[in-house]
């Protein structure tokens, strides 16, 4: 046999004594590679986001929305590598959140979206305040949240601790940032008694102005004097609360007016805007007992540095954090970790690379038990070199040590194994036939399995590489997989060439005296007798052939209407088994704090009775630490009366056998139960696997009317919250709030010598506590307000109100009632746009037998014809994109829906491409166009294994699933490859036809067995794992089906088409 490449490769490696340094030197490298690549528990999604905030004072929505929103809109729209703007128009503010493609730059995207804003501001109304632009990025998200708790001390004391501790955290290299949420900050608060002012003939605004001139010191210059330049500093700021109220703000018959008599000045807790708590659950009886009730708390959320590895630095703050008890910290104030993302990063990295471990011992021991210790010891030592280089080439790529760079090794174990398994498999038959010395052999061997194999592995790496090139917020989360996988496949192909050549040399030689034992020959084999029972009938009759053939077809379409039948269920990808949720409470507008801080903590009370429930935290007022959940739908942007968060730690999920969607599921009729009492709309909200999206279902409306699209949406939304399986409905949509509206009567104020600004400005400072100034403490941690402000009395009704007096150029006291008009009305709603499109949000979740949300909008679209739609117009369905017009109504699918549907176009397309690259390698190799249909032919019957394996299991078809059958493709081709090169080999040698395929199958079905029993013990290590289960079940089924149809239906079709060529030679 001519030597072809893999020989000559093999060649220089057998004997050299290179390779065994080769070897020890690529652990090493791997070794390091694991050591100095960052652990996170999911891969860092690039999405370069960012949030415009823009104040026009005054605007109503429909106003902000006409002359800032829809210009910036347009104006943000043409930056390149934008691909969602959305608005929401507020009362006289407006938020604009910026989405760029998945993959863009961040620092580029962000330059080119300021530099547009910059050139065309000039277009905004006079009254429009510049804009505040933020970034979002995955880092923002907090790894480490540290709860300070306290039965002795209340919040506004933890605040004050927090502030000390946060200021020593920040000296962490890694760290950047700290948030403190809850507490209540220092300020000098001036209680103002309205009825003293008039009597004094002082006003708010005069006040401010006072204030304002009183808190001013600066450098005025130098002064030089005998040869001598001396610094002047003039006036001097404010630094205690006793100063503020010995400020003289006005005179009254030629005598000062002292502030301190027209107001009550005090130095202490500001009033309070947020609660926060902390509390325990019953998964720690003996705390549970000890601390039986929910105390004030704040929370210290840490932000790690881009590319820091949240491992070390939480290990880092947690030793800092113990250090600063001895001194910082009293002993009876607690501190409890809330959240630690290193931990559980590390925790999971290290549970996979222990999985790695487990699949590569058992895919040893089965080769062990095929070819003897030898073969198995040589294998053994091939794979820990193929992984080692490839975690070498993940640390040289940036990639970091995550479930899914890590889930691509595991899931490759058993493929990366198969070029060393026919290697030493071959060298090991070529050995024991004895018909050329061993060295020679061994080169013979590699000679006839080496080039197939070449063509095999890049079969491999053609069918799994297409799915790097999945689109959308997907893409990067699945990339990392076939980028791993592919280099391991080529780095397993360069091992199997160099280094499992020169250890089988080693292992693989019997001893001399075990020579004369004669060797069976091939026909004597019990693997040729089986396989020549079970493919002769069908080569010698035809109608077995075809009863065959058409029996797997039938089949085939069987197990495919499984998806139909809903038997197998679609799925984006299942829920993870984390060990945290969240509640999410939001009250109708208008409720206020202590109203929402009763619900939120009668739900506390219910989650504290849990046995799961490690412990809880309620953020009232504000929002909790956020995850990469929250920080795509902006969770911490949540502020107000009415809305609060929970934040709920599980039992590590090593302590309990329910995993936490369950856990979720068990709990949510009581807190429902519990909203539905005080009339609040909550969410219990668990972390999305992969990419998150503003809720599981969005039904986006669309249309001409705004007031008409929110009737319309009120509609599809009982309709979705009547469909089975439907949890937590919720809309963008205010609840109606009552509002009053004082008018100023311009004539009668100016008449009065008031002007229309000094009645408004009034009334800001009257009912939203004014700031004046800030205290200048250089010791304080952050900045001490001054604060002008009525006591709740004063400002508690309408006559209240009226009272306020405002000073006139006269010098009189004009009550405020006399110039102004007071109506009632509804508070006007936010509008939103998405892609300059007015738009209402509808946000359901699932929680059912089938959580596939493509199955409820085929429910919910049934039903839709029941919606009452305004004369001449009809509610059109969309599915993957926006309408183009809206001079009709619209009903957009979006949410998990729009990522589902993305990620299996691009992995069908994956597919496609992927055919097309196998076919063309087998054709660039056998330079033949029908061979490869033959081989093609075998990748459908893994779909029957698949879709069985799902349905014995019970477990949603995902995207995980779609990747394994993809991946599959290459593994069944490279089956059909060896067994048709093998065939053909010999074909050349003048075998029949007939005895060919049955010396082919014989040969080649151990091999093939053990690839396939390789690729099947390194898949059920994953199938306990909830988002990869679907890819371990398609590895497993499709593999164990197709291995088998393979080895029967490629030689029965390529008998069929080659039958006349041969025929006709032969005769």
């Amino acid at each position: 046999m001519k030597e072809g490449l893999s020989g000559n490769i093999a060649k220089a490696f057998i004997q050299s004594k290179l390779t065994i340094l080769l070897m020890i030197g690529f652990l090493l490298i791997g070794g390091y590679s694991t050591m100095l690549t960052p652990r996170e528990e999911e891969p860092q999604i690039d999405v370069p986001m960012a949030d415009i905030f823009l104040r026009y004072p005054g605007a109503s929505p429909k106003e902000v929305e006409a002359r800032v929103s829809k210009p910036l809109e347009k104006i943000i729209s043409n930056v390149k590598g934008v691909e969602y703007v959305y608005s929401n128009s507020m009362s006289g503010q407006a938020l604009i959140i910026v989405q760029f493609y998945v993959g863009e730059d961040v620092e580029r995207s962000l330059v080119k979206l300021y530099n547009e804003l910059m050139k065309n501001m000039d277009q905004m109304p006079q009254g429009v305040i510049m804009p505040l632009v933020k970034t979002r990025a995955i880092d923002d998200v907090p790894v480490l949240g540290l709860t300070l708790w306290s039965e002795k001390y209340n919040d506004y004391e933890l605040k004050r601790l927090g502030q000390a501790l946060t200021s020593e955290l920040k000296k962490i290299p890694d760290v950047a940032a700290v948030n403190i949420i809850g507490g209540r900050s220092r300020q000098v608060t001036v209680m103002l008694d309205k009825d003293k002012l008039a009597q004094h003939h002082v006003d708010f605004l005069s006040l401010s102005r006072q204030i304002g001139a009183s808190n001013a010191q600066m450098q005025s210059g130098n002064m030089i004097n005998r040869d001598t330049v001396f610094s002047v500093d003039a006036g001097n700021f404010l630094a205690t609360a006793e100063e503020v109220g010995n400020l003289v703000v006005g005179s009254n018959q030629d005598q000062p007016v002292y502030l301190k008599q027209v107001a009550k000045v005090e130095d202490g807790a500001e009033s309070p805007s947020q609660y926060v708590f902390f509390g325990y659950g019953q998964h720690d009886p003996a705390l549970a007992e000890k601390y039986k009730s929910e105390y004030p708390a704040v929370t210290l959320s840490i932000a790690k540095k881009k590319g820091a590895d949240a491992m070390n630095l939480s290990e880092r703050i947690l030793t800092k954090v113990e250090h600063l008890k001895k001194e910082l910290i009293p002993s009876d104030v607690n501190v409890t970790e809330t959240r630690n993302y290193g931990e559980t990063a590390s925790e999971k990295v290290s549970e996979l690379l222990l999985h790695l471990f487990v699949a590569v011992i058992s895919v040893t021991l089965f080769v062990m038990l095929a070819m003897g210790w030898r073969g198995g010891l040589v294998v053994f030592l091939s794979v820990p070199a193929t992984f080692a280089l490839t975690l070498f080439s993940y640390y040289m790529m940036d990639y970091t040590l995550n479930r899914i760079t890590l889930f691509a090794l595991v899931f490759i174990t058993g493929i990366v194994v198969d070029d060393s398994i026919i290697i030493v498999e071959n060298m090991h038959r070529h050995f024991k036939m004895k018909r050329l010395p061993f060295l020679q052999a061994a080169i013979f061997a590699i000679n006839e399995v080496g080039n197939p194999t070449i063509l095999a592995t890049f079969t491999v790496i053609a069918a799994v590489l297409p799915m790097a090139f999945v689109s959308g917020m997907m893409g990067p989360y699945m990339s990392p997989m076939p980028i791993g996988a592919s280099i391991a496949m080529m780095l397993s192909l360069v091992v199997a060439l160099t280094l499992t050549p020169y250890l089988g040399y080693i292992f693989l030689r019997e001893k001399e005296g075990q020579g004369d034992k004669p060797h069976p020959t091939l026909e004597e084999s019990k693997i040729y007798k089986l396989y020549k029972a079970s493919i002769q009938p069908m080569l010698e009759t035809r109608w077995k052939r075809w009863a065959f053939i058409m029996g797997t077809v039938g089949i085939l379409l069987f197990s495919i209407s499984f998806f139909y039948t809903k038997w197998v269920a679609v799925k984006m990808l299942p829920f993870d088994n984390k060990n945290e949720f969240q509640v999410v409470i939001d009250m109708p507008e208008g409720t206020t704090l202590e109203r929402t801080a009763v619900v939120a903590q009668e739900i506390g009370q219910y989650l504290s009775n849990q046995k799961l429930v490690r412990n809880y935290q309620g953020y009232i007022g504000t929002a909790g630490p956020i995850s990469f959940n929250g920080l795509v739908r902006h969770y911490d942007l949540r502020r107000g009366n009415n809305v609060a968060d929970i934040q709920v730690n599980l039992a590590d999920k090593r302590d309990r056998s329910i995993q936490s969607h369950a856990i979720v599921k068990q709990l949510r009729p009581e807190v429902q139960a519990i909203a539905k009492k005080y009339n609040a709309n909550v969410k219990l909200v668990e972390v999305p696997p992969g990419p998150p999206v503003l809720s599981t279902i969005v039904a986006e409306i669309y249309g001409p009317d705004y007031d008409e699209q929110i009737k319309v949406a009120q509609q599809v939304k009982k309709i979705i919250s009547q469909s089975e399986g439907i949890v937590d409905m919720d809309w963008m949509t205010e609840d109606d709030q009552l509002e009053y509206s004082f008018e100023v009567d311009k004539e009668k104020a100016m008449r009065m010598g008031v002007a229309p600004a000094q009645v408004v400005t009034t009334m800001n400072a009257a009912l939203s506590n004014m700031p004046v100034g800030i205290l200048h403490n250089p010791v304080s941690f952050e900045p001490v307000n001054i604060v002008l402000q009525l006591s709740d009395a004063d400002k508690s009704n309408l006559e209240e109100i009226k009272g306020l007096k405002i000073i006139n150029q006269r010098g009189m006291a004009i009550p405020l009632g006399d110039m102004v008009h007071i109506s009632k009305k509804i508070k006007e709603k936010s509008i939103y746009r998405k892609n300059q499109k007015r738009v209402v949000f509808v946000l359901a979740d699932l929680a059912g037998e089938l959580e596939s949300p493509s199955y409820a909008m085929m429910d919910i679209s049934d039903k839709l014809k029941e919606v009452k739609m305004p004369k001449g117009y009809e509610l059109k369905e969309s599915y993957n994109h926006q309408p183009e017009f809206e001079d009709d109504y619209t009903l957009k699918w979006d949410g998990e829906w729009q990522i589902t549907f993305e990620v299996f176009r691009d992995l069908g397309i994956a597919f496609g491409v992927v055919l097309i690259m196998i076919y063309m390698l087998i054709v660039g190799w056998f330079q033949d166009f029908k061979v490869p249909v033959v081989m093609l032919a075998a990748i459908p019957l893994s779909l029957i294994g698949i879709v069985l394996g799902h349905w014995i299991m019970g477990a949603y078809f995902t995207a995980t699933s779609m990747i394994g059958f993809i991946a599959l493709a290459g593994v069944m081709v490279r089956n059909s490859i060896l067994l048709i090169d093998f065939i053909n080999i010999r074909l050349e040698e003048g075998i029949p036809l007939k005895q060919a395929i049955i010396e082919s199958g014989a040969v080649r079905t151990t091999p093939i067995l053990l690839t396939a029993g390789a690729v099947v013990l390194g898949a059920v290590i994953i199938l306990f794992d909830p988002i990869f289960q679907g890819l371990a079940i398609s590895l497993m089924g499709g593999t164990i089906t197709s291995t088998f149809l393979t080895l029967l239906v490629v030689p029965l079709i390529y008998f069929k088409m080659m039958r006349s060529k041969y025929d006709n030679k032969n005769s």
